[in-house]
């Protein structure tokens, strides 16, 4: 098996290995580190500024993302805040006290991301737009699309769009609304694909801008060198990355 990789952030560290596993949350540790890792990467290519997460729920995914931060940067969570109780919201502001996310680093927003307008969502950063968002909102079809649409609205020169739950057996349709995205969006492509850790813990894809993907994947190639399965993935007719823990071939007699 691969190690999982280093995130590149101390704070981002130590929270996945105290921390990360006492939230309520169903995203993988692997997930987190590569994430966690491409935003440093923006940084290193020049890159900055807010993030966000549409489906924030207790905060397992959002505290590992906002300790991968700049300093000045913030990070706004989204989410409707109603699932299971009303209590949840109360739950991630105490889980991000505890991992240290202080208020002035984030912004709650209690809402449906799939009503909300670009104006709307990056108004919540003075008007400056998103480097990174991580949609795990409402797992239908329907919603996906309607997040993608603001996501790709908001997104900075450089950003990335981080898409949870793909390939999921419980969730099927989610992919059919990814192919219908890619084929009316071709100045977007997949970056990579995070596998799934455990079924629960599932496969990810990243987005980003066709014009900056040779240029992440070069450098993702060293990072991840030994997370890359050899093979990747084929979007027919764009190849992509696949970052897994296990990179094996399947042996041919």
């Amino acid at each position: 098996m691969a190690p999982i990789p280093h995130s590149g952030h101390a704070a981002v560290e130590a929270y996945l290995a105290e921390g990360y596993s006492s939230v309520v949350g169903m995203s993988s540790r692997f997930a987190a580190a590569i994430c966690a890792r491409l935003l440093r990467l923006q940084t290193e290519e020049g890159v900055g500024g807010p993030i966000a997460e549409i489906g924030a729920f207790e905060g397992r995914f959002f505290i590992a993302l906002a300790h991968a931060l700049e300093p000045g940067e913030i990070a706004l969570g989204i989410d409707i805040f109603a699932w299971p109780n009303p209590e949840v919201k109360d739950r991630f502001e105490a889980n991000c006290l505890k991992h240290g996310i202080a208020p002035e680093r984030r912004v709650t927003i209690k809402a449906d991301a799939g009503t909300m307008s670009p104006a709307e969502l990056i108004g919540h950063t003075g008007g400056e737009k998103l480097r990174f968002i991580h949609i795990d909102g409402e797992h239908s079809r329907a919603a996906l699309s309607k997040d993608l649409a603001l996501a790709t609205a908001c997104l900075a020169e450089g950003g990335l769009i981080v898409l949870d739950d793909m390939l999921h057996p419980g969730y099927p349709t989610l992919m059919v609304a990814v192919q219908e995205y890619l084929a009316a969006n071709p100045g977007i492509v997949p970056l990579c694909i995070i596998d799934r850790e455990t079924i629960v813990g599932a496969t990810k894809f990243v987005l980003c801008q066709r014009d900056w993907f040779e240029r992440y994947q070069a450098v993702m190639l060293t990072i991840f060198k030994e997370q890359v399965w050899p093979l990747g993935a084929d979007f027919e007719p764009h190849w992509c990355l696949v970052l897994s823990l296990d990179t094996r071939l399947a042996a041919i007699t």
